[in-house]
């Protein structure tokens, strides 16, 4: 049975480098990465995540179609590490695929998690913890994102919070 293992918790808290970890002793991994390098900064970020993680990985680049990206896997990976849900979230939102109806790209990455094709390590962040946002379309994301990660951790088996680099087993 393929697992699933959701990693969540704040911005910076380590939920990346534990969900390398866990995918570590695996030998056949892929990294699939949702965020795209739209400034510096985030160029910045993007070669610091793909340093963190040694040549091992196959990586996959896929901003808004996981459940492509997922499909199309080599059919010997043990583990994918998909990074990050809220990422992904944030690109739905920006390309306008993702209003307050429905999303077909959502539909079918949740659809896919029945049946995975190998086991998952999905990395997200806590966005309800911090102040209630001022407009709309960000109380939008933050209760898309709150949604989305409660049927994460429903279809999970293994939930861990990560907190100032401490991870935390919570289902």
């Amino acid at each position: 049975m393929k697992r699933i293992t959701l990693v969540t918790g704040g911005s910076r808290s380590g939920k990346s480098k534990h969900a390398l970890e866990l995918a570590a002793s695996y030998n056949n991994k892929a990294f699939i990465a949702t965020a795209e390098a739209t400034d510096e900064e985030m160029r910045a970020r993007i070669d610091r995540h793909r340093r963190e993680r040694d040549s091992s990985y196959l990586t996959v680049e896929e901003p808004l179609n996981l459940a492509m990206a997922l499909k199309a896997l080599p059919r010997e990976t043990e583990v994918a590490v998909l990074d990050c849900i809220t990422v992904w979230l944030g690109n739905l939102f920006h390309r306008e695929k993702l209003t307050d109806e429905t999303c077909p790209e959502i539909d079918a990455f949740l659809e896919i998690l029945e049946t995975p094709p190998c086991h998952l390590i999905l990395v997200t962040n806590e966005v309800g913890m911090g102040v209630i946002p001022a407009d709309g379309a960000t109380r939008l994301f933050r209760d898309t994102a709150g949604s989305i990660n409660q049927i994460l951790a429903e279809r999970a088996h293994e939930v861990i919070f990560s907190v100032s680099g401490i991870p935390l087993r919570v289902k």
